[in-house]
């Protein structure tokens, strides 16, 4: 019988890893060469949260959190060419990646009943697709524990701190170990990943790795 997330003709690739190693170029990368579609599910939980701000809503308070964790409609796009965001047919690709939203994400993601929603949608989106690049935190371990392909994406610290700045100017080393606490708990290595340093390696180099991987497990 065929695996919910992994064996068969279905093809799943599940990347994991801190923030700024590099997951969503790679993952984009990867979905890209190989034909699969693509799905961030850190934009799903992100999604979520500038939701809740948007309304006044405590993120700090998992109650009210929990609450309405699965009130709004959260919608992505797979298209890795052009993947976008939307939350109740508004698209917040871009609302969502704000500073205000980045600090009060690891709090709502934390929720037990917000991570239960956004993962059945998650694995929902994953068994409809024939093949998928996913990525974020947990996805070897809970959200697609059989996929045959399992990466855990990582980078020094200053590798890492160097990526987000570029990717959004106010973003900072502190920034940056304080979502590593915070997410500490939602970051577990799954024991059959394969572990790729990106220190030092470019995107075209590290997208070639992961193919190369895929290719050779999936024959």
């Amino acid at each position: 019988m065929e695996s919910e997330t992994g064996s068969g003709s279905r093809l799943v690739v599940a990347i994991d890893g801190p923030s700024g190693a590099g997951k969503s170029s790679t993952s984009r990368g990867v979905a890209s060469a190989l034909g699969l579609r693509y799905l961030d599910t850190g934009a799903m939980y992100r999604a979520l949260t500038w939701w809740l701000l948007d309304r006044g809503v405590d993120t700090t308070d998992p109650a009210a959190v929990a609450r309405l964790a699965a009130e709004p409609v959260i919608e992505v796009g797979t298209d890795p060419r052009a993947p976008w965001t939307r939350v109740d047919g508004t698209d917040v690709s871009e609302a969502i990646r704000t500073r205000e939203v980045t600090g009060a994400v690891s709090a709502v993601a934390a929720v037990p009943q917000v991570r239960a929603h956004l993962i059945a949608m998650q694995r929902e989106i994953i068994a409809a697709s024939h093949g998928i690049v996913a990525e974020g935190r947990d996805i070897g371990t809970v959200v697609a524990p059989d996929a045959p392909v399992k990466v855990f994406l990582t980078a020094d610290g200053a590798a890492r701190a160097s990526r987000r700045a570029a990717e959004a100017s106010w973003s900072t080393r502190t920034d940056q170990d304080r979502r590593d606490r915070l997410d500490a708990a939602q970051s577990a290595k799954a024991q059959d990943a394969v572990v790729i340093d990106s220190t030092g390696l470019d995107l075209d180099q590290v997208v070639g790795m992961i193919v190369g991987l895929v290719l050779q497990k999936s024959g």
